[in-house]
């Protein structure tokens, strides 16, 4: 690969001697990396199942290396949602955040969704993930992967920082900003990256990052924690960044995250923040800062909240309560929006405001129309197996698995058959999607832009 001259200047006058280690590295292929969705299952539940020959990532608890040839793309456990594909070195900064159950947490530039199904898994249904992208056909992909997680106390919205901001001053407890950067530490994983930063080099990302960075600290509580990180090496994009941002608000301040051996600390005396190199860990370029807003302020007035229409179990049609009495879950803490035909599930706690575009808005249980009721995908992926009444459990090696992922109908055992037709089709325990019985035949029902390829 040929990198920017300039990138190579700048680089050896950062690392210094370790300039020659840091080249080496890029004649070693980029590591593959999963981490075990632990919504789902603990991580050593996933190696007993896993066909996968896994190596622990030393830094990540639930993280693994894995091999080109295990494919995991290409298993019925991916569709299952028990794991995310995900750079080593980029499950760092959800890690380091830490997020526990009952957290108001915002995660402000979320699409894909790799950071924000780990920050999801972890509040283990309690408060609430708000996680956000201002392309709103990112947002989409963050919508799939939220859901195929079985995240189900998140709103999705496709908005601009300022109007988050306006609608939600002093409030969160836990923010992510992995901030757009020059990606100097991907070059070695995309060499498209190196050919990107000739035209789009680290001034070009300065303005978004502050404005990013700002509009996060105006929406973290006093005593919440931010943290900020970027897949570039910029003193610009990283440090200086934060420095401005401290001097602006004496209030906040620069917290230690769990340490590793590989961990470089900051540059600029940031020497709380994390770099993390190629030639020192087994993962590609990051820099992470953990940030305190101190209790000693007093917290912004919250704009006013939407007057939803949120009802109970017991006010649904009669069609949609048919349903929810097969499930074995308790939604009589939280309440309901049904909203045009669709029925979201909030949890306590969970309202919107005014003005925002949501593309979520909790748990979307299903569709209501014509009297019928259709439940979603999303609503299968945040079951467990035990939670439904009814189900069809394949094995993740049976033919009949895959079929079901392209679409296909199957065939069962009608004496097992019952009055009710609805099925949750699961692989090894773990639920996949909706099918609907008739007789001997299951009509799949398999979301259709998620099938097997």
């Amino acid at each position: 690969m040929k990198l920017p001259e300039r990138y190579c200047e700048a680089m050896k006058e950062l690392l210094g001697d370790e300039y020659s280690e840091y080249l080496e590295s890029f004649q070693k292929p980029a590591a593959h990396g999963l981490r075990v969705n632990s919504m789902k299952l603990r991580s050593s539940d996933f190696c007993r199942i896993s066909g996968c020959s896994l190596e622990q990532i030393p830094w990540i608890e639930n993280g693994f290396y894995y091999e080109d040839a295990c494919a995991p793309a290409r298993h019925p456990h991916y569709y299952a949602g028990l794991y995310y594909l995900q750079e080593p070195s980029a499950m760092t900064p959800a890690s380091r955040l830490p997020v526990v159950p009952g957290d108001r947490v915002l995660d402000l530039c979320a699409a894909p969704g790799g950071k924000a199904t780990e920050l999801g898994a972890r509040l283990a249904g309690e408060g609430f993930l708000l996680a956000n992208d201002i392309s709103v056909s990112r947002a989409k992909a963050l919508v799939k992967n939220l859901e195929l997680a079985g995240i189900p106390n998140l709103f999705v919205t496709g908005e601009r920082p300022e109007r988050l901001a306006e609608a939600y001053p002093g409030y969160f407890d836990k923010i992510l900003i992995d901030a757009p950067c020059s990606g100097e530490g991907m070059f070695r994983r995309d060499s498209r990256m190196a050919v990107h930063w000739e035209t789009a080099p680290p001034g070009s990302y300065l303005e978004i990052q502050r404005s990013l960075a700002e509009h996060g600290f105006q929406m973290l509580r006093p005593g919440g924690m931010m943290l900020y990180s970027t897949c570039t090496f910029s003193r610009e994009e990283d440090e200086e960044c934060i420095l401005q941002l401290l001097d602006r608000h004496p209030e906040l301040e620069t917290v230690p995250v769990r340490p590793y051996e590989g961990f470089v600390p900051g540059f600029c005396g940031l020497s709380d923040a994390v770099r993390i190199f190629p030639h020192k860990m087994k993962g590609e370029g990051h820099f992470l800062v953990l940030l305190r807003k101190r209790e000693d302020g007093a917290a912004p007035a919250a704009r006013e909240e939407a007057e939803e229409p949120i009802i109970s179990g017991g006010q649904l049609p009669e069609g949609i309560r048919d349903f929810l009495a097969h499930i074995r879950k308790d939604f009589s803490e939280g309440g309901f929006l049904l909203e045009r035909d669709q029925l979201y599930y909030l949890t306590p706690g969970m309202r919107r405001k005014k003005g925002l575009r949501y593309l979520r808005s909790g748990l979307l249980m299903g569709t209501w129309n014509k009297n019928r009721f259709e439940p979603s995908q999303a609503l299968a992926m945040a079951l467990r197996k035990e939670e439904f009444g009814e189900t069809v459990d394949l094995l993740s090696d049976d033919p009949r698995t895959v079929k079901y992922l392209k679409g296909e109908t199957l065939e069962i055992d009608s004496r097992t058959a019952s009055g009710f037709p609805w099925r949750l089709v699961c692989t090894d325990g773990y639920p996949l999607g909706w099918a609907k019985a008739s007789g001997a035949v299951l009509k799949n029902k398999y979301c259709p832009g998620w099938r097997w390829q």
